[in-house]
């Protein structure tokens, strides 16, 4: 078995992910950038710099000159600047990069090969992961094992990119050319050393779903090994099969990634109207399940959230930061340190869903289709328990 290496892009994403998450409010602005880097025929749009200098300097009028809010803002300005001048690499079609130099220099920046929709930037007291959330659902994590009789590749696709990569040499069976019994032993030779490659595969798929926590599995490659691994495939892992497909083991990675992502989305399409119609069936026989944002946002509060649906248009359909109760928002504190105060709060509806379950360990899908969870207004869930 020989392990490929992987992008360094995607090398601390998930504990980038952590440590995003785990960002206590504060006063200060937390700057959260978008950006979408994929080149056009000339390459890099020249009017990025200038389109940030333009968002920030409007931001930045926003506070006093000598406010800490203000010096904390201008070092992130700074940092942010050289940092898209300087680091972004060549394969990155998107970066996202949270800033807040008051909070301990807090710094992020996550490098994508998969590109953002457009470039955006926000100020808030927490950073913004409604956008990167999106991505990681339309750019899913799940496991491809591609094989033929001799050798395998097993991959873990995510966020657009190639997290992992294995390969698995299996030992050749060498053809004699006999017949009668000679034949028949031969073939037995053929049927083990195929179960024994299956059964050397498998042990290594279930490694990398355990480890990486894969929930979606594809498998691919010619016709002879195909039925040998669904056979011998233990239950556990036969359930997150989702596709079965004919490639070809030595296929080029990019035309891999390609055609299982486009197996993937179809089968995101199918399940998303399936996952609607089960929710309001649910909701209407007053069951585990709730819809509307403020009433799924109190469930969110509350722990009680399995699975969010949220449609992916929110965003642009509620750009506005919103007044929810102080005890839905995120703890801010006020200059003295303290966050007792039970006023309404300002916040993004759409982010705030999204963060919160991430915070609790919900499950988070976006809803392609914009008109299924249009008449709860964009939101609902599935309950792990109801009040």
């Amino acid at each position: 078995m020989t392990p490929v290496e992987t992008s360094e892009l995607t090398a601390s994403i998930d504990e980038q992910l952590e440590r995003l998450l785990a960002f206590e409010p504060t006063v200060l602005p937390v700057l959260s950038l978008y950006l979408n880097t994929q080149p056009d025929q000339h390459g890099r749009d020249p009017d990025v710099k200038a389109y940030l200098q333009r968002e920030f300097k409007s931001l930045a009028r926003t506070w006093p000159a000598s406010s800490p809010e203000r010096q904390s803002f201008d070092r992130d300005v700074e940092r942010i600047l050289t940092y898209v001048e300087e680091k972004v690499e060549p394969a990155a079609n998107g970066v996202a990069i949270f800033a807040c130099s008051g909070a301990n220099d807090f710094f992020e920046a996550i490098q994508l090969t998969t590109p953002i929709e457009a470039t955006r930037v926000y100020a808030y007291n927490q950073p913004h992961l409604y956008q990167l959330a999106r991505l990681h659902d339309e750019y899913p994590r799940y496991a491809v094992l591609v094989t033929d009789a001799n050798s395998a590749r097993i991959y873990v696709f995510g966020l657009g990119q190639t997290i992992e990569a294995d390969e698995v040499k299996g030992k050749k069976v060498h053809r004699v050319k006999v017949g009668g019994w000679s034949q028949a032993r031969y073939q037995r030779r053929v049927n083990n050393a195929h179960q024994q490659h299956a059964k050397e595969v498998i042990e290594r798929l279930e490694q990398v779903v355990r480890e990486d926590r894969i929930q979606h599995v594809i498998l691919a490659g010619d016709s002879a090994m195909i039925p040998v691994l669904q056979e011998a495939l233990p239950k556990q892992l036969a359930e997150l099969v989702v596709d079965v497909m004919k490639l070809d083991v030595n296929a080029p990675d990019q035309e891999i990634f390609t055609a299982t992502l486009e197996a993937m989305r179809e089968q995101s399409s199918k399940t998303d109207a399936e996952q609607v119609n089960r929710l309001l069936q649910e909701f209407r026989a007053h069951g585990l399940a709730i819809v509307g944002p403020h009433e799924t946002l109190e469930a969110l509060a509350n722990g009680q959230v399995d699975e969010l649906l949220i449609s992916a248009s929110l965003e642009n359909d509620r750009p506005e930061l919103e007044k929810v109760d102080a005890i839905l928002a995120p703890e801010i504190p006020d200059s003295t340190g303290e966050t007792g105060s039970d006023e309404p709060r300002e916040a993004s509806l759409p982010d705030l869903l999204v963060t919160k379950a991430n915070l609790t360990d919900a499950k988070v899908s976006f809803i392609a289709d914009a008109s299924l969870l249009e008449p709860v207004g964009g939101v609902g869930a599935f309950l792990r328990w109801r009040a």
